[in-house]
């Protein structure tokens, strides 16, 4: 039971459970603790998702509609879903351990840079506690698509509004930046600062700077470079993705 309450407490008392956690490297309940929150926040998706509007609009782009009869369009659009599903589970399968496993890695060797190196074992609960409130978001969300009579892609950044992003009256390149602005990311970000200075014995100011930083790079590249790069919307956070 401790190996479950040690991660928990840190959520309700990071200043103090932090260490105690980070210690004992307690790393596998929180990573599968996230990846069965993403993978159910995915199913509700998917079980959720009216598939058909976007699907007759990829369609109508790539101009291939026309080929397509009515019973064709119907199977196109079950694809669609059963696509929306598969993957929502592969992300909580196979990517939110690649995840963890990468920023684990970044921060080890951050640590090494730095002069203040830890072992990776301790990295790798430091990344897996870091992303407990991203479980807990996912879990949220599960939780409310699940009670939605149908969804759509649109109403997914407004089920659970955690970001500034939501304010009325922004532009799209001001919703980028703001979309970073997210209540679960930035306890993420915190918890991450806490446990590498927990792991490294680095000042606990200095280590939630460097986490900071880490995000902002984080935010740079994947939700305002690459995106703005293929054309489409500003990608997802830490939590997002979903």
């Amino acid at each position: 039971m401790t190996s479950l309450a040690q991660p928990a407490l840190v959520l309700v008392d990071p200043l103090d459970g932090m260490g105690a956690a980070i210690e004992a490297r307690r790393w596998v309940w929180p990573l599968l603790f996230l990846c069965l929150s993403v993978s159910l926040s995915g199913t509700a998706f998917a079980l959720r998702w009216d598939a058909a509007p976007a699907t007759i609009q990829r369609l109508q782009l790539s101009g291939e509609i026309t080929r397509y009869s009515e019973s064709e369009l119907a199977d196109e659009v079950q694809t669609s879903s059963r696509k929306a599903l598969v993957g929502g589970i592969a992300k909580g399968v196979f990517l939110m351990p690649l995840q963890v496993l990468v920023l684990a890695a970044v921060l080890w060797f951050a640590a090494w840079l730095f002069g203040t190196p830890g072992a990776f074992g301790k990295m790798m609960a430091v990344a897996a506690i870091a992303m407990l409130p991203i479980a807990l978001y996912h879990l949220i969300f599960a939780s409310c698509a699940a009670a939605q009579y149908s969804m759509t892609e649109s109403r997914v950044e407004t089920l659970v509004p955690s970001s500034l992003a939501l304010l009325d009256g922004l532009s799209p390149k001001v919703q980028k930046v703001l979309k970073a602005v997210d209540f679960f990311n930035l306890w993420s970000v915190g918890l991450l600062g806490l446990g590498f200075s927990s792991a490294t014995g680095m000042r606990r100011g200095r280590a939630l700077l460097l986490a900071g930083v880490l995000y902002a790079m984080f935010v740079g590249v994947f939700m305002i470079g690459l995106p703005a790069m293929a054309g489409g919307p500003g990608g997802p956070g830490m939590g997002g993705g979903r």
